[in-house]
């Protein structure tokens, strides 16, 4: 009697373990990333650029209307509109809901796809109430090595990408199994 009421709580735990963890990783990743695009927006000049010592991160104010690397901002802006804030919104809803209703999926696998999900929905809310712009504000600069301007959402998504791809590659042979979540 005792295993049946140990594992019926669990399981319950596990239903609920589910949402409530991609609510914590949206909630904190969105969070951050529209506190520290506030911030940028109040403190910083869009004409000027700003270098930590070092001169590794350079800060710059830019609002985007492209995707990453300003891909599309050419685009016209009902297109635009279109692609990046309702193809976005559909892309978003399907992933959160492959999250939440795939039968197994890793824990590795789960927090990554929650941090792509949270990078992007944090853009969109940025696109939605910005009049279709995204606030970038980083660089890193390394030798003659240097990023495009980006904000902590494409931080979230870079990881969760590099995340997935990591977890993707083959388990060496007798190899630790993933924990899975159910």
């Amino acid at each position: 009697m005792s295993g049946v009421m140990r594992q019926e709580p669990t399981a319950r735990v596990s239903r609920l373990g589910r949402p409530l963890a991609l609510l914590a990783i949206l909630a904190s990743t969105a969070s951050c990333d529209q506190w520290a695009k506030q911030l940028a927006r109040v403190t910083l000049h869009p004409t000027r650029t700003y270098s930590l010592p070092g001169g590794i991160l350079q800060l710059r104010l830019v609002e985007n209307p492209g995707a990453f690397l300003s891909l599309g901002a050419s685009l016209p802006e009902p297109m635009r509109s279109a692609v990046f804030c309702v193809g976005l919104g559909l892309g978003l809803a399907a992933g959160f809901a492959y999250l939440l209703r795939t039968p197994r999926i890793s824990a590795r696998s789960f927090a990554a796809g929650a941090l792509v999900l949270a990078g992007g929905a944090s853009n969109l809310l940025d696109r939605l109430s910005r009049g279709g712009r995204v606030t970038d504000f980083a660089i890193v600069s390394v030798g003659p090595l240097h990023t495009g301007v980006f904000n902590v959402a494409d931080v979230a998504i870079t990881f969760g990408v590099a995340a997935l791809l990591w977890s993707l590659r083959r388990r060496p042979p007798g190899g630790a199994r993933a924990r899975v979540l159910r």
